[in-house]
């Protein structure tokens, strides 16, 4: 996609700044937990918590929460006693998790360099 040829203001708002997705988005791990269920496939709570230290469980409960709701994640309970819980990608997490695929790999180059 070519950024000039897309139109940010529309019927006066700045299409960007009023979007659900990309509030949602530059929320706190919201990135992180779609770029760890990525990589895994599939992953359990504790396997996305591993992988993000500094988030406190109610963030990334909260924000497992919202990307299910947003229809980016899905979320499958097992009838297993202990529960298991397992999130994956939906079709539009994966279109979204390969959109930020040159931004992970920009980061990445920047941090070794």
């Amino acid at each position: 996609i070519d950024m000039d040829t897309l139109d940010c203001i529309v019927d006066g708002e700045c299409q960007c700044a009023a979007s659900d997705v990309f509030d949602l988005l530059g929320r706190k791990y919201a990135l992180d937990v779609v770029c760890v269920v990525a990589n895994h496939q599939t992953a359990r709570f504790g396997e996305i918590s591993d992988h993000l230290p500094d988030a406190s469980s109610t963030t990334v409960s909260r924000r497992l929460d919202e990307l299910v709701d947003a229809g980016l994640l899905d979320r499958e309970r097992y009838d297993e006693i202990p529960p298991r819980v397992e999130y994956g990608l939906t079709g539009e997490g994966w279109e979204l998790a390969g959109a930020l695929e040159p931004l992970a790999r920009w980061v990445t180059e920047r941090q070794v360099a």
